[in-house]
């Protein structure tokens, strides 16, 4: 059992955040404390120019705000959103926080099942602790 589980939350339609969830709470000790971590990704400078000037702050106004209400529905758990790039960021902010376990919902590749997300297999292949992935 694990007391210090990260689950990496992305909104992308093929991503089962809701089963990651389920499992990070099914291998957590007693009292064991869950945080969704969602990393925002820096958009391009040619793309940021056609986007309104208030984008940014709202868009992660609204997902930090999506990441408390599934974080409220479970004991000891937190949502956080940070910038940067998906599998450094997780890695990183795993480490410097002491993380035992990580829980990361993989997309489904279709017909390649024997691959990984490029976010999830950066993760396996660097994680300081146990990993757990989700198809």
């Amino acid at each position: 059992m694990y007391s210090n589980i990260l689950v990496p939350v992305s909104f992308d339609e093929d991503r089962n955040a809701k089963g990651a969830i389920e499992i990070a709470q099914a291998l957590g000790a007693e009292g064991a404390k869950i945080t969704l971590l969602h990393v925002m990704e820096e958009i391009p400078g040619y793309a940021i120019s056609y986007m309104p000037t208030d984008y940014i702050a709202e868009s992660r106004k609204a997902v930090q705000a999506e990441l408390d209400a599934q974080a409220a529905a479970l004991p000891n758990a937190q949502g956080v959103v940070v910038e940067g790039h998906s599998g450094r960021t997780i890695l990183d902010w795993a480490e410097k926080h002491g993380v035992d376990c990580i829980v990361v919902a993989s997309h489904r590749p279709g017909m390649q099942d024997l691959f990984l997300g490029s976010t999830a297999h950066q993760v396996v292949r660097h994680a300081p602790c146990a990993v757990h992935v989700l198809r």
